[in-house]
C-alpha cells in the first residue's frame, strides 16, 4: 500500500486502474471503516482510503482537538484490509490560500445534526465533493451510522450529477450493541457502559413500533424513557423519512429513529430503522 499526500500523485495513481473505490475516513479505524475498506476490496480494481480529520465539519474546537489521530495504525489496518492507496493530504492541499467555495445541501441538511451543529453539512458536502473531484471514484463507501450525512451526499450526489455510487453498509456495533464510533475511545469506563443505553433505547422503540405503536411521538418517548434510565437526555430523538429526513407523525411505512446524545463529555449518534 502506498501512502500518498497530494492530489497529482492520487490522480496519477488511479489514472487507467478500471474500477475505484473511496472509503471516506477521518481515521481512528474501528472495525466499522475496516468493514467498507474490505467490501471496497471485494468489489473494486483498486482501493482508496481517504484519511483527513476535516477542520470544517467540527462546531467545538476541543472536539477537534480530541479527535483521535493515529496514521501509522491507520495505515498498517488499511494495508492488512486490502487498500492500494491511503490518501492522507494536509490541511492546506485540501483548503489552499485563499479557499472561498463551499457546498451547501438545503432542506435535508438544516435539520437534527444540522441544527444542533450549524455548518456542519456545509463542511461534510464541501469536503466529500472535494474528494470525488481528486479522486474520481466510481463507487464511495459509507458508514449507515452516519445515515443523515449519507442523505446529504446522496442529495449531493444527484443534483450535481456526480458520477459516483453511493454504497452504505450496515453499523457495526460491539457485543453489548454500542455503535461503534472513534469518539468512543474518549468514554471513561463508567461512561461506557452508560453509552449502551443508546442502543437499548433505539431497539425499545423499533419494538414498540412492531407492537402496534403508530404513533411518531409515542415511539420516540419510548426511546426517551429507556435513557432516562441511565440519567441521559438525548438532545434529539426523531423519527424520520429515512430519505429526507422529513419528521414523521405517523409510522405507516420503514421510517428512521434517529438520536444525539452527550455520554459525558463525548457527544455520540445512533439511529435504527423501524418498520410497522
Amino acid at each position: 500500500m502506498r501512502i500518498v499526500r497530494d492530489v497529482a500523485a492520487v490522480r496519477a495513481a488511479v489514472a487507467g486502474a478500471g474500477r475505484v473505490g473511496l472509503v471516506p475516513t477521518m481515521g481512528a479505524f474501528h472495525e466499522g471503516h475496516l468493514s467498507l475498506i474490505r467490501a471496497a476490496r471485494q468489489a473494486c480494481d483498486l482501493v482508496v482510503v481517504w484519511l483527513f480529520v476535516n477542520p470544517t465539519q467540527f462546531n467545538e474546537a476541543a472536539d477537534l482537538a480530541g479527535y483521535p489521530r493515529d496514521e501509522e495504525r491507520d495505515a498498517r489496518l488499511a494495508a492488512e484490509c486490502g487498500a492500494d492507496i491511503l490518501f492522507a493530504p494536509p490541511v492546506e492541499e485540501v483548503y489552499p490560500d485563499g479557499f472561498a467555495t463551499t457546498v451547501t445541501v438545503s432542506g435535508i441538511a438544516d435539520v437534527l445534526e444540522g441544527a444542533h451543529r450549524p455548518g456542519h453539512f456545509d463542511g461534510v458536502a464541501t469536503v466529500v465533493a472535494k474528494m470525488f473531484a481528486m479522486v474520481a471514484p466510481e463507487v464511495a463507501y459509507f458508514g449507515a451510522k452516519d445515515a443523515q450525512q449519507v442523505a446529504v451526499v446522496r442529495r449531493m450526489e444527484t443534483d450535481l450529477n456526480l458520477p459516483v455510487r453511493i454504497e452504505v453498509l450496515p453499523i457495526v456495533r460491539e457485543p453489548d450493541g454500542l455503535a461503534m464510533s472513534s469518539r468512543n475511545v474518549r468514554l471513561d469506563p463508567d461512561q461506557r457502559r452508560r453509552a449502551t443505553v443508546l442502543h437499548r433505547g433505539l431497539a425499545a422503540g423499533r419494538a414498540a413500533v412492531a407492537a402496534g405503536e403508530r404513533d411518531a411521538g409515542a415511539a420516540a418517548a419510548v426511546v426517551a424513557r429507556e435513557l432516562a434510565r441511565a440519567s441521559i437526555t438525548a438532545e434529539y430523538i426523531a423519527v424520520v423519512d429515512p430519505d429526507t429526513f422529513a419528521p414523521l407523525e405517523r409510522i405507516e411505512r420503514p421510517a428512521l429513529i434517529a438520536l444525539a446524545a452527550r455520554v459525558g463529555p463525548v457527544r455520540l449518534i445512533d439511529n435504527m430503522e423501524v418498520a410497522p
